[in-house]
C-alpha cells in the first residue's frame, strides 16, 4: 500500500511469511503506520516513509539454503531500530556475525518464554514467563558479537537476544493470538524501543486514500462493484469522497443473494451513500452460466468472469470507463494468491481476486486490499457509515452459489434461502449477531432417510455453520447455546419441507475455511 510521507512508520521486511500481513495488522493496532516491503526493496522506497524501526518477518527458508533471501543493507545501515521474528531472528544472527543450524528438536505450537536475568524495555510490564508460540526448525547456536540472550524455552536456550543499538530478535511469533501478551511485546517495541508515539488512525486512512485515488484517477471514470457489504461500501465512500460524480456504483443481482437481499441493499445504498447507483438484475445469465458446474473453483471463476462481464457492458451504456473498484480485503488476497513473493498457498480463488479473467478492460482501484475487516469497520465509521452497515456479517462475492454442494439450481437456492433466512432470525433474536463472525446454512448434496407424521422422507442435509474470528485468516466454531440450535433445527425441518436432516459444523479454521467450498 502506498503512502504520502508519514510522520512515523515501522517498516516490515517480508521473507515470504504468511502472517506479514498479521504483523502489520497488529502494528497498526498500535495506531502506528505499518507497510510492507520486499525483502529486496531499496532504499529510497522505505525512506519516504520516515521510518522509526524495521520488522523483518517470518518465512519459509533456512538462512544457511543456497539463495535464501537476506536482509538488505540499509536494514543495518539506517541505524534504525530492529525486531526479527522467528527466520528474521535467524537473518539477524546469522548477517551479524552468529550461527544458525538446524535444530536438534523441532519446535511448533505453544511453550513457555522465561525471561533472562538482563531485562528489556520489549518486556516493560510483562511477567517472567510467558505462554507464546513458535513454529520453527532452525535455531541460533551462536549470538552475533554485541549480543546477548534476554529469554529461553526449554527447546531453544537463545529464544530473544538483543544489542544496545536496539537491534533483537524473537524465535516465537509474537503477532498471532496463540502468543496472549505478544500484541503487548509488539507496543513495546514501538512505543519504547522506536519511541512511536501512536498517531496513525482510520481517519488519517481516509485522508491518505482519498489522496492516493485522486491521484491515481485524475479525470479518469470509476465503477464501483457494490455487494451490499461493509468492503464494498467503504471502498465506494472512500472513492466517493475522492472523485466524486466521476464515480458510479453497479449493484448486480446475480441470483445468488439471500432472501430479500436486492431490495434491501438498494434501500440501505440510496438511503445512506447519496451516488450513482445502477441496478443490474442478471440473475437469468448467472444461473444459465452456473448449469452443470459442480467444482467449487469453476464456480468462483465463472461468478468472477460474468461479474467482468456485466460491468463491461454496463460501462459500455455509460461512456468511457477507466477503472474498476472493489472492496477486497487481504483474506481474500492471500487465499487466491501468493503476493509480493509470499510463499503461502493458494487456498482458494476468490471472485474479486483470482476470478477475475486477465482480459479486463478496466483498471483495478482497490484501497482496502491490505486491510483486515475490522479494520475495514473501523474505516467505515470514520466516513461516516452507519453501524447496521458497517457491522453486517461477511457475505461472500459468490454468494449462496459456494453454500450449496454441487449443482446450483432454482429449487435449490430457494431452499437455502429458507434455511438461511431462519439462521439469521434466530440469531438476531437470540442477540448473537454482533458477538459472530458469520452463521449460515450450507445445503449439502447429501440426502437421508426420515420420518414426518408416519410418513418416510428422503430430503436434504441442512449444515449450520456459526463462527468466531477477528480476521479471518483463523476462525473458531462458535459455542451457540443448545435452545438456539434447538429452534434453528426444528424451523428448518418444519418450514422447509424438502430438509429433514439439520447438522452443527463444528470446524475451525484451520483446518476447514469458513466457507465450504
Amino acid at each position: 500500500m502506498a503512502s504520502e510521507s508519514k510522520d512515523e512508520a515501522v517498516v516490515v521486511v517480508d521473507f515470504g511469511s504468511q502472517y506479514s500481513r498479521l504483523i502489520a495488522r497488529r502494528v497498526r493496532e498500535c495506531r502506528v503506520y505499518c507497510e510492507i516491503v520486499p525483502h529486496d526493496a531499496p532504499w529510497e522506497r522505505v525512506a519516504s516513509l520516515n521510518p522509526r524501526g524495521i520488522i523483518l518477518s517470518g518465512g519459509p527458508a533456512s538462512v544457511y539454503d543456497v539463495g535464501a533471501p537476506l536482509a538488505p543493507a540499509w536494514v543495518f545501515e539506517s541505524r534504525l531500530p530492529v525486531l526479527g521474528i522467528c527466520y528474521g531472528l535467524q537473518v539477524l544472527a546469522h548477517q551479524l556475525g552468529g550461527k544458525v543450524v538446524p535444530g536438534s528438536r523441532r519446535e511448533y505450537g505453544h511453550t513457555v518464554l522465561h525471561q533472562n536475568a538482563t531485562r528489556s524495555p520489549l518486556f516493560a510490564d510483562l511477567p517472567s514467563s510467558m505462554t507464546v508460540w513458535m513454529s520453527h526448525g532452525d535455531q541460533v547456536m551462536e549470538m552475533p558479537p554485541g549480543f546477548r540472550s534476554l529469554a529461553h524455552t526449554d527447546n531453544s536456550p537463545i529464544a530473544v537476544m538483543g544489542n544496545d543499538e536496539g537491534i533483537l530478535g524473537l524465535q516465537f511469533h509474537p503477532e498471532v493470538v496463540h502468543t496472549p501478551q505478544g500484541k503487548k511485546i509488539i507496543e513495546n517495541f514501538l512505543y519504547h524501543i522506536c519511541h512511536c508515539r501512536g498517531t496513525w488512525t482510520p481517519s488519517n486512512f481516509v485522508e491518505d486514500s482519498v489522496g492516493r485515488i485522486r491521484e491515481q484517477v485524475r479525470d479518469g471514470k470509476v465503477i464501483c462493484a457494490l455487494s451490499g457489504g461493509v468492503d464494498s461500501a467503504v471502498a465506494a465512500a472512500l472513492i466517493h469522497r475522492a472523485v466524486g460524480e466521476q464515480l458510479t456504483c453497479i449493484f448486480v443481482n446475480n441470483g445468488l443473494l439471500r432472501r430479500g437481499e436486492a431490495q434491501e441493499v438498494i434501500d440501505t445504498f440510496e438511503r445512506n451513500l447519496k451516488m450513482k447507483l445502477v441496478y443490474v438484475d442478471a440473475t437469468e445469465r448467472f444461473l444459465t452460466r452456473l448449469g452443470g458446474v459442480v467444482d467449487p473453483e469453476k464456480k468462483r471463476r465463472a461468478i468472477g468472469e460474468e461479474f467482468i462481464r456485466v460491468f463491461e457492458e454496463e460501462a459500455a451504456r455509460l461512456g468511457r470507463v477507466d477503472f474498476l473498484a472493489q472492496g477486497t480485503l487481504y483474506p481474500d488476497v492471500i487465499e487466491s494468491v501468493s503476493a509480493e513473493g509470499n510463499a503461502s498457498a493458494v487456498i482458494k480463488s476468490h471472485h474479486n481476486v483470482g476470478g477475475l479473467p486477465k482480459n479486463m478492460t478496466f483498471s483495478l482501484i482497490e484501497p482496502l486490499r491490505y486491510l483486515f475487516k475490522d479494520e475495514v469497520r473501523e474505516v467505515g465509521l470514520a466516513l461516516g457509515l452507519p453501524e447496521e452497515m458497517v457491522y453486517r456479517q461477511p457475505f461472500p462475492g459468490p454468494g449462496l452459489a459456494i453454500r450449496i454442494i454441487g449443482e446450483v439450481t432454482r429449487e435449490r437456492l430457494e431452499v437455502l434461502r429458507a434455511c438461511d433466512w431462519i439462521v439469521m432470525d434466530e440469531i438476531k433474536a437470540a442477540n448473537l449477531y454482533r458477538e459472530l463472525w458469520q452463521s449460515f446454512a450450507v445445503l449439502t448434496d447429501t440426502r437421508s432417510v426420515g420420518v414426518m407424521g408416519d410418513f418416510r422422507t428422503y430430503g436434504y442435509l441442512v449444515a449450520v455453520r456459526a463462527v468466531t474470528s477477528e480476521d479471518a485468516m483463523t476462525a473458531d466454531w462458535a459455542r451457540l447455546p443448545y435452545e438456539v440450535l434447538a429452534k434453528i433445527s426444528n424451523r428448518i425441518v418444519n418450514e422447509v419441507p424438502q430438509v429433514n436432516r439439520v447438522v452443527y459444523d463444528i470446524t475451525s479454521k484451520p483446518p476447514g475455511t469458513i466457507e465450504w467450498e
